[in-house]
């Protein structure tokens, strides 16, 4: 099991990885960030990406679909933004976000390797 700290700094290992940041969506606060810079500012993407979940699930509820999302994909000209919501019980109200630079990011690996540093990530 990885704590937080070394779940993010796995991310960033992610190929083509901006940043990456653990998001309380329902305080919008940043637990942990790690990379971004002067072109990406990490904290304010995180709270901007917290009105798209809560968004989200108020659609989801009021659609009375009984669906979990898994994640939610962003696409911009040049990067891809991946809010993965953690699924875990210590988890629950917590998203991983990351940035990704699209034309050196393979996004079905990403997809894959973000579930996988969810799945061993110890809150």
């Amino acid at each position: 099991m990885a704590d937080m700290d070394t779940a993010l700094k796995e991310c960033m290992t992610i190929e083509g990885a901006i940043g990456v940041a653990l998001v309380d969506y329902t305080s919008g606060m940043s637990l942990g960030v790690v990379g971004g810079g002067k072109d990406l500012d990490l904290t304010v993407a995180a709270a901007g990406n917290t009105d798209v979940v809560r968004a989200k699930l108020r659609t989801l509820e009021m659609l009375g679909l009984k669906e979990a999302i898994e994640d939610i994909l962003i696409t911009l000209d040049n990067q891809y933004h991946l809010i993965r919501l953690l699924t875990g019980r210590a988890g629950k109200g917590l998203f991983l976000y990351i940035a990704l630079n699209k034309t050196r990011a393979n996004l079905a690996m990403a997809r894959h390797q973000l579930r996988k540093i969810e799945s061993d990530m110890e809150l």
